[in-house]
């Protein structure tokens, strides 16, 4: 798509391409399972935790095929999603950038730090991972939880590498 393109909205958003895709990962991210079984806080820190976990296992997916493009996309819809929360929760618009901005940091972070144990299938190397970017209900048992989350994230990481291309875009095939 060109600049003159975009700059004047003639040319159709590249992201709308992958934005079911990026839907069914908040839903994943939401399952029910991940708070009662895993004992991840329901919490808007704990459901941004998982939001990225579960995406980290999706863009780990992604960029093992040849659509690099699509997990730059995924990152961008990850950023206007997380732009919307800020504000309806009231952040202003002078700080809005700064927080995005770190949100993004923090979403690389936690991408480096799951994907080599994602695509090592080390389990105990993604506990240690979930251990440390996870945020657990008050009085859980935080190594259990670890387990029981990174568990989740490998079966979903092993049925994302059963998919092609075209199903995972279309976020077809993606169970909880």
């Amino acid at each position: 798509m060109s600049f003159f393109s975009r700059l004047i909205g003639t040319a159709p958003d590249p992201r709308e391409a992958v934005r079911p895709l990026w839907h069914r990962v908040v839903e994943l991210a939401r399952d029910r399972e991940y708070y009662a079984e895993c004992q991840v806080a329901d919490t808007v820190a704990g459901r941004f935790d998982l939001i990225t976990a579960v995406l980290c296992v999706v863009m780990v997916r992604v960029e093992a095929s040849d659509m690099r493009a699509e997990s730059a996309l995924l990152a961008e819809l990850f950023v206007e999603d997380m732009d919307g929360q800020l504000r309806e929760f009231g952040v202003n618009d002078v700080v809005v950038g700064k927080r995005v901005g770190k949100l993004m940091s923090v979403l690389g972070g936690r991408l480096g730090a799951y994907r080599g144990a994602l695509a090592d299938g080390d389990r105990e190397r993604l506990v240690g991972a979930v251990a440390r970017n996870i945020t657990f209900a008050e009085g859980a048992d935080e190594q259990q939880g670890a387990r029981c989350v990174a568990h989740r994230l490998l079966a979903l990481a092993e049925r994302l590498g059963t998919i092609s291309d075209e199903t995972l875009i279309k976020a077809g095939s993606l169970e909880a």
